[in-house]
């Protein structure tokens, strides 16, 4: 067998990383006052590249590269795709609502670009050294670009907050690296899948499970971990925050995966109890705040904490149903809430001068096609069928109870239909038209251009195919399900495993 090229295992990182790169060298090229636009559709376009490249990976066979740190699969593969497909949505979404004379808009582009690189490392990396790379890369852009709003007091506070606690986090991460490797000697992800149950020190091992948990689950925004959430989200663009409560997320929730699935198999009695409290805390946490929100990106972000909640009740299956379960759940969440950003950002506008419940009142009868996609959307967050949200908490269920974990399910349904009341809370705000006489000049309908209605699109598209015929996409995460197995030993989990030759 010919040995693949080490490139070859980090393609979607490489061809993103030429991307930004060229973003940033045409960018200081260009003279000042001249449109930064098309560095947009430049960045769109390397994006797609990298899509290609993510799936063109899966004609290559499973295995390590890099000195065995980085790895292709079709787990990786099923994660890279679902990060490439979130990165383009939300840079189509920034084209058209990014106002034409906002400061450094190349480096805005690029930003994104570069954070992706870091979610698609992250979810390749099987050393954990590279792990906190690829974080940091990751969460370095999102910090930057949260605060991307400097003329109000908003964006500078959101990125401050999200710097500092996460940089707290971070360290936990780091934390529990270190201890990992003081009882076992590596931090070689499948060595220490061998090596932790027989560990000298097994205390160690259980500190940086628990110190590891900490700083992912931060970065999922999981209670109790979640008090940046609605403030960074508030602060934030809404085309940023599109990015950062699905694409992040994703790749956070597919180092979960790879960490307690892959690395701590026989600590399983341990972190299962411990996902499934912070499982039920997230869920009742973010629904009952959410109850009492009047600004929207503040109910969503909230919304995104119980959703957190809803997919860890799928760790609690067993082995691949649990993955599956989990990854399926990712790729629902993801579509259905860069979709109702993608409404929002329209509707109240860059400068979100509209951002209550109340400025919604009416949207289907000034903008027929918005006001029915905020609906759509809304109905797929709440689970109901025929979209991938139902699909998504039903697979996410159906894992916890074949996980024994029956009464987790049945708290999970129960704030299912508690998030139902502010979810159509807006539904029905957007349907009604307003009581009495205006007040008030009238909202205008939000201009929809080419590129924001791509990102409509293909959310819209991504969240019927999730609900109405999911097959392809649950053998996906299946066929990724089987991949991520800690590996027998003496092997590399039957990955031909490549090394770079030494100088």
């Amino acid at each position: 067998m010919n040995p693949v090229p080490d490139i070859f295992r980090i393609l979607p990182e490489s061809v993103l990383t030429v991307t930004g790169v060229a973003v940033m060298l045409i960018d200081a090229s260009l003279p000042p006052g001249f449109p930064r636009r098309p560095l947009g559709w430049v960045a769109a376009l390397g994006t797609t590249f990298a899509l290609w490249a993510s799936l063109w990976q899966l004609s290559l066979p499973a295995g390590t590269g890099f000195y065995s740190t980085v790895e292709t699969s079709p787990f990786t593969v099923f994660f890279h795709v679902l990060i490439c497909g979130i990165v383009l949505v939300a840079l189509l979404l920034s084209l058209d609502t990014l106002p034409e004379n906002s400061h450094h808009q190349g480096e805005f582009y690029a930003l994104i670009v570069f954070g992706a690189v870091g979610m698609c490392l992250l979810t390749g990396a099987v050393e954990l050294l590279l792990v906190f790379i690829a974080l940091e890369i990751s969460s370095i852009a999102t910090y930057v670009l949260a605060g991307y709003r400097k003329d109000t007091a908003r964006g500078p506070e959101a990125a401050i907050k999200y710097f500092l606690l996460g940089s707290f986090a971070t360290g936990f991460l780091l934390y529990g690296v270190a201890l990992v490797f003081g009882a076992t000697g590596t931090t070689q992800i499948y060595e220490i899948a061998h090596l932790a149950p027989s560990a000298e020190n097994h205390s160690l091992v259980l500190a940086a499970l628990a110190l590891m948990l900490v700083g992912i689950l931060f970065k999922v925004s999981a209670a109790p971990f979640h008090v940046w959430t609605p403030d960074v989200y508030e602060g934030s663009p809404t085309p940023v925050v599109a990015l950062m409560s699905t694409a992040p997320k994703a790749a956070a929730f597919a180092l979960l995966l790879r960490v307690v699935y892959e690395m701590f198999p026989s600590l399983h009695a341990v972190w299962s109890p411990l996902l499934w409290v912070v499982a039920v805390l997230s869920m009742t946490v973010g629904n009952l705040a959410a109850l009492r929100q009047q600004n929207v990106k503040r109910m969503l972000a909230y919304s995104s904490i119980a959703h957190a909640g809803y997919l860890l009740a799928a760790f609690a299956g067993l082995g691949s149903i649990g993955i599956a379960a989990a990854s399926f759940y990712t790729a629902a969440y993801a579509a259905m809430n860069v979709g109702i950003f993608a409404v929002i950002t329209l509707v109240s506008g860059y400068d979100e001068k509209r951002p209550m419940v109340e400025d919604f009142r009416g949207l289907v009868y000034r903008s027929p096609i918005l006001g029915s996609l905020l609906v759509f959307f809304l109905v797929s967050l709440v689970g109901i069928p025929f979209t991938g949200g139902f699909f998504g908490k039903f697979y996410s269920f159906s894992a916890a109870i074949g996980g024994g974990a029956v009464w987790l399910a049945i708290i999970g349904l129960l704030n299912s239909g508690l998030a139902a009341a502010y979810y159509l809370r807006l539904a029905l705000a957007a349907a009604q038209h307003k009581a009495g006489k205006e007040t008030q000049e009238p909202i205008p309908a939000p201009q929809v251009g080419a590129a924001v209605a791509a990102a409509l699109a293909m959310a819209v598209a991504a969240t019927l195919v999730l609900g109405i015929v999911p097959n392809e996409v649950l053998r996906a995460a299946e066929a990724a399900a089987h991949t991520l197995q800690a590996p027998p030993e003496g092997s590399a989990h039957g990955f031909v495993v490549e090394q770079s030759p030494k100088p």
